[in-house]
Protein backbone atom coordinates (compact mmCIF):
# COMPACT_ATOMS: atom_id res chain seq x y z
CA UNK A 1 0.00 0.00 0.00
CA UNK A 2 1.64 3.45 -1.34
CA UNK A 3 0.49 6.64 -0.19
CA UNK A 4 1.92 9.70 -1.75
CA UNK A 5 2.58 13.10 0.37
CA UNK A 6 3.79 15.97 -1.43
CA UNK A 7 5.15 18.78 0.47
CA UNK A 8 5.82 21.97 -1.67
CA UNK A 9 6.90 24.70 1.20
CA UNK A 10 10.55 25.41 0.82
CA UNK A 11 11.31 26.03 4.73
CA UNK A 12 9.24 22.58 5.45
CA UNK A 13 11.64 20.50 2.93
CA UNK A 14 14.63 22.11 3.96
CA UNK A 15 13.61 21.04 7.47
CA UNK A 16 13.33 17.54 6.61
CA UNK A 17 16.10 17.41 4.58
CA UNK A 18 18.47 18.80 7.40
CA UNK A 19 16.81 16.52 9.90
CA UNK A 20 17.08 13.51 7.08
CA UNK A 21 20.85 14.28 7.36
CA UNK A 22 21.18 14.65 10.68
CA UNK A 23 18.96 11.50 11.94
CA UNK A 24 18.50 8.98 9.44
CA UNK A 25 21.41 9.61 7.52
CA UNK A 26 19.30 10.95 4.25
CA UNK A 27 16.31 9.11 4.65
CA UNK A 28 13.37 11.29 4.24
CA UNK A 29 10.37 9.43 4.87
CA UNK A 30 12.10 8.22 7.80
CA UNK A 31 12.81 11.57 9.45
CA UNK A 32 9.34 12.38 8.66
CA UNK A 33 8.13 9.02 10.22
CA UNK A 34 9.87 10.44 13.45
CA UNK A 35 8.49 13.28 13.56
CA UNK A 36 4.89 12.35 13.45
CA UNK A 37 5.63 9.75 16.14
CA UNK A 38 7.13 12.12 18.54
CA UNK A 39 4.04 14.53 18.02
CA UNK A 40 1.69 11.38 18.68
CA UNK A 41 3.81 10.80 21.68
CA UNK A 42 3.53 14.44 23.05
CA UNK A 43 0.14 14.67 22.58
CA UNK A 44 -1.13 11.39 23.84
CA UNK A 45 -3.06 11.39 26.92
CA UNK A 46 -1.97 9.93 29.64
CA UNK A 47 -2.02 11.30 33.32
CA UNK A 48 -4.52 10.92 36.23
CA UNK A 49 -7.98 10.86 36.22
CA UNK A 50 -8.74 14.05 38.52
CA UNK A 51 -5.99 16.35 37.50
CA UNK A 52 -2.94 17.27 35.74
CA UNK A 53 -0.56 16.24 38.40
CA UNK A 54 -0.98 13.21 40.95
CA UNK A 55 -2.34 14.63 44.58
CA UNK A 56 -3.74 17.89 43.10
CA UNK A 57 -7.64 16.39 43.51
CA UNK A 58 -8.27 16.70 47.16
CA UNK A 59 -10.79 14.75 49.32
CA UNK A 60 -11.98 14.50 52.73
CA UNK A 61 -11.11 11.14 54.89
CA UNK A 62 -13.65 8.70 54.00
CA UNK A 63 -15.04 9.78 50.30
CA UNK A 64 -14.43 7.78 47.20
CA UNK A 65 -14.37 9.82 44.43
CA UNK A 66 -15.58 6.24 42.76
CA UNK A 67 -18.27 5.68 44.81
CA UNK A 68 -21.97 5.85 43.26
CA UNK A 69 -23.14 9.41 43.77
CA UNK A 70 -26.54 8.02 45.18
CA UNK A 71 -26.34 5.12 47.38
CA UNK A 72 -30.50 4.72 47.39
CA UNK A 73 -32.08 3.59 44.76
CA UNK A 74 -34.26 5.34 42.51
CA UNK A 75 -37.96 4.71 42.65
CA UNK A 76 -37.74 3.32 39.07
CA UNK A 77 -35.63 0.74 40.18
CA UNK A 78 -37.50 0.04 43.16
CA UNK A 79 -40.70 -0.07 41.36
CA UNK A 80 -42.39 2.70 44.40
CA UNK A 81 -44.63 5.47 43.21
CA UNK A 82 -44.65 8.71 44.42
CA UNK A 83 -48.16 10.17 45.44
CA UNK A 84 -48.01 13.86 44.28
Amino acid sequence: MANVVTINRPDVVGMIESAAAKLTGGNKTEAVAMAMRGLLEKTERTGTLFGRFPGSARYADGVDPLAPAMDEPNDAETGAEIDR
